[in-house]
C-alpha cells in the first residue's frame, strides 16, 4: 500500500501528543532521510522523514541509523535555524500527504520566532521544506523552478505556495449518495483514486472485495475516522515484508501505527539494501570471472599454438637437409622426403618472398618461441585456473551470505585482492574522494574480526568459517595441529574444524554430524550423497601467496553425507 493520505493523516493524528516537544537533535543519514530527535515528558523520540521516491514516509523510529562524518549543508542549516524549536503544532490539510510542523522559539518571551517545517510526501516531487513566519522559504532539501517546467518555485526567498490539486477531497463528502455521484461506476477502484485526494488505487483495491459499491464507502470513511489503526502485511518473501494494508487493532497503545510501519519499512529497506549490494559486489565479481575464463580460453590456444612446435622444427631441419636439391627459390611450398616417416613426402609451406635458407631459420625460431612460451603459458593456466577456482569460491560465498555484515568481510576480502583492484577502483570511482574511501575502508575493516559460525554436538565444538579469510584464520592459525579438519571434495565450502580433546578418540557419529555441517555450507548443500574429507589439521597446507582459504591436504579419509 502506497502512504496515501489517509496514512498520513492517522500518522499525524497519534503525533498530536508530540506537541511541546523540543528538537534536540538533527541528523540527515542520506539525502533522503532526515531524523528529528524530540524530548518532552521525560521522554526521547525519533521522528523519521524520508522522501525517496519508493519509500516515501513520515513516522516515528526506534531503529538508528548512520550518520555522515560531515552533516550534510540542509542538515546544519536546520541545526542553525531550529535546534532547540518547540513543536507548537503539527497538523495536514484534510487527506493531503503534506504535514506542517510549526515550530516555536521562545527564548525571548516578548519576541517568540516561529518557523514552519513543512513535509511534502508526494512520490518523485516529495521534498522537506523550512519557512519563516512570514510563508518565505528558508531553505529546501531539494530546489525547484518554474523555469525548469516545474510547477512551483522552491528555493530560498520564495513564498511557499501550497501545490495545486484538481482532485476532490473526500471529507467534504457528506455522505453516500453525494459520493455515488462523483465517481464512474465503470471502473470502481481507479476512479475512487484518481477522483479524491489521499485515496490510493491499491487501498481501495485491497477493501472492494465482493462488497457493495456503499459497504466500499463506509469501510473507506471507518478508516478515516478511527483512531484505532495498524497494518496487516499482505506479503512477504523470503519472511521480509514487502507490502501492507490499513488495519483495525482491537487494543490502542501508543504510536502503534508509527512504530508499526517503522518496523515494516525497516525491515523493508534493510531487505532492499541488502539486495542491492550484493548485486553490485556480484556483478564486479562475474565480470572479474568472466575476464578470467577468456584469459583461459586465450592461453589455451596459445597452448593448442604450442602443440605445433615440434612440426616447425621439423620444417626447418627438412628444409636445411635438402637446401642443395631446391633449385627455385620464389616457391610458396616444397615436398620433401620425411625421414622420420619412411621417407614419405611431406609439403612445406613457405614465403616465396624469402629464400629457403631464410624461411628454414623463421621455422627454428618460430619453433624456439613457443618451446620458451610453452612452460611460461603452462604455468599461466595453472595460476589461472587457481585465481577461477579462488573467484568461484567468493561467488559461492556471496550466494550464501545472508547479512551486510556478510557483504562486508567479502567486500573487505575483494578490496585486499589483486585480483579485483581494477574493479574496486572502477566501483568507487573516487579519485577526488579520497578521504572518503579512507572512511569507507575503516568502516569495512572494523567488521574483519573473527567470528566463525560455533556448534556443539554431544560436548564436542565444531566451527564453520563463513568466508575465505575466516577458513584461512580457522584453519591455519585457530585450529591445533590435533584438530579435524573437514571440507567437501573439489567442492566450494566453508572449512570445518572439530575441536579434539588431548589424546580422545572421537565418536564416528561426531565425524559425520561435523561433516554433513561441511556439506550443508558448501554449494553442494542441496545434493545428496556429498563426498567430504577430512584429515588433522596436521596436515593442511597453505601454499605461501596463495589466495585465502586455498590449501592442499594429504592422509585424508572420506564420508558421505546422505
Amino acid at each position: 500500500m502506497a502512504f496515501d493520505g489517509i496514512v498520513t493523516k492517522k500518522i499525524v493524528d497519534e503525533l498530536e501528543t508530540i506537541k511541546n516537544y523540543k528538537i534536540t537533535k538533527i541528523y540527515q543519514p542520506d539525502k533522503n532521510s532526515l531524523i528529528l530527535g524530540l524530548y518532552g515528558n521525560s521522554t526521547n523520540l525519533a521522528l523519521l522523514v524520508c522522501i525517496s521516491s519508493n519509500n516515501y514516509r513520515m513516522h516515528l523510529t526506534t531503529h538508528s541509523q548512520k550518520n555522515p562524518t560531515v552533516a550534510p549543508n540542509f542538515c546544519m542549516l536546520l541545526r542553525k535555524h531550529i535546534l532547540g524549536y518547540k513543536i507548537k503544532n503539527i497538523y495536514t490539510n484534510n487527506l493531503e500527504r503534506i504535514v506542517f510542523i510549526e515550530l516555536e522559539n521562545c527564548e525571548i518571551p516578548d519576541k517568540p520566532i516561529y518557523k514552519t517545517l513543512i513535509i511534502e510526501l508526494m512520490g518523485k516531487h516529495s521534498n522537506i521544506i523550512l519557512t519563516n513566519e512570514n510563508n518565505i522559504i528558508i531553505d529546501s532539501i531539494r530546489h525547484t523552478s518554474t523555469e525548469e517546467k516545474s510547477q512551483r518555485d522552491i528555493y530560498p526567498t520564495c513564498r511557499y505556495i501550497f501545490p495545486k490539486s484538481t482532485k476532490y477531497n473526500l471529507l467534504d463528502v457528506s455522505n453516500f449518495d453525494e459520493f455515488n455521484k462523483i465517481i464512474d461506476n465503470s471502473d470502481v477502484c481507479s476512479s475512487i483514486a484518481n477522483t479524491f485526494n489521499g485515496i490510493s488505487l491499491s487501498f481501495v483495491k485491497h477493501l472492494y472485495n465482493n462488497i457493495t459499491l456503499e459497504e466500499l464507502y463506509n469501510q473507506i470513511m471507518n478508516f478515516i475516522n478511527s483512531d484505532n489503526l495498524s497494518i496487516k502485511i499482505t506479503d512477504t518473501k523470503h519472511n521480509i515484508p514487502k507490502d501492507y494494508i490499513l488495519d483495525f487493532s482491537e487494543n490502542r497503545q501508543p504510536f502503534q501505527l508509527n512504530f508499526a510501519l517503522d518496523d515494516f519499512y525497516y525491515s523493508k529497506e534493510s531487505s532492499e539494501f541488502f539486495t542491492n549490494y550484493r548485486n553490485t559486489i556480484l556483478n564486479l565479481i562475474l565480470a572479474t570471472l568472466k575476464k578470467y575464463e577468456k584469459r583461459l580460453t586465450n592461453i589455451d590456444d596459445k597452448l593448442f599454438e604450442c602443440s605445433n612446435m615440434d612440426k616447425y622444427k621439423l620444417y626447418g631441419e627438412l628444409i636445411t637437409a635438402n637446401l642443395y636439391k631446391i633449385t627455385n627459390s620464389n616457391q610458396s611450398s616444397i615436398k620433401l622426403e620425411n625421414y622420420y616417416d619412411n621417407n614419405n613426402l611431406i609439403e612445406i609451406p613457405l614465403d616465396k618472398k624469402y629464400s629457403p635458407q631464410y624461411n628454414a631459420k623463421r621455422y627454428f625460431k618460430k619453433y624456439s618461441k613457443l618451446k620458451n612460451a610453452l612452460e611460461i603459458v603452462q604455468l599461466q593456466k595453472k595460476e589461472t585456473l587457481n585465481d577461477i577456482k579462488y573467484i568461484e569460491s567468493i561467488v559461492y560465498e556471496l550466494e550464501s551470505s545472508n547479512t551486510i555484515e556478510d557483504i562486508q568481510y567479502i567486500y573487505n576480502e575483494l578490496s585486499e585482492s589483486s585480483i579485483f583492484q581494477d574493479k574496486i577502483a572502477h566501483l568507487s570511482n573516487k579519485k577526488n574522494n579520497q578521504k572518503k574511501n579512507k572512511a569507507k575502508k575503516m568502516t569495512l575493516n572494523k567488521f574483519a574480526g573473527f567470528n566463525p559460525l560455533k556448534y556443539v554436538i554431544d560436548g564436542y565444538t565444531i566451527y564453520v568459517g563463513r568466508n575465505n579469510k575466516e577458513n584461512d584464520y580457522l584453519t591455519n592459525k585457530f585450529a591445533k595441529k590435533s584438530d579435524i579438519w573437514f571440507h567437501t571434495k573439489e567442492i566450494h565450502g566453508s572449512h570445518v574444524i572439530l575441536k579434539t580433546p588431548p589424546g580422545e578418540s572421537i565418536p564416528d557419529n561426531i565425524l559425520y554430524q561435523a561433516a554433513k555441517l561441511a556439506a550443508s555450507h558448501s554449494k553442494a548443500k542441496n545434493s545428496s550423497n556429498v563426498p567430504v574429507d577430512y584429515c588433522e589439521v596436521r596436515f593442511v597446507k597453505k601454499i605461501p601467496g596463495n589466495k585465502p582459504g586455498l590449501v592442499i591436504y594429504s592422509n585424508n579419509q572420506t564420508i558421505y553425507v546422505e
